[in-house]
C-alpha cells in the first residue's frame, strides 16, 4: 500500500491499535493528515514490527 487510507473514526482505531499494541502511547498515534509514514514509522520503531504488518494491522483496526 503506497499511502494509508485513514479515515472514519480515528479514536476508535487508536483504542484498537492500543489493545493489539500495549506498548503505544497517545505521542506514538498522533495522526495528521498527510503524514501517513511519519505516522507508521512512529509505530514501527516502537513495536519493532514490519512496516507490511504495522500497515495491516492500522487497516485491520478501521474494518471492525
Amino acid at each position: 500500500m503506497n499511502k494509508l487510507a485513514l479515515k472514519g473514526d480515528w479514536n476508535v482505531a487508536k483504542g484498537k491499535l492500543k489493545q493489539k499494541y500495549g506498548q503505544l502511547t497517545d505521542n506514538d498515534l498522533t495522526y495528521e493528515h498527510g503524514r501517513e509514514d511519519e505516522l507508521i514509522g512512529r509505530i514501527q520503531k516502537r513495536v519493532g514490527n514490519t512496516r507490511e504488518e504495522i500497515e495491516q494491522a492500522v487497516n485491520e483496526a478501521f474494518k471492525a
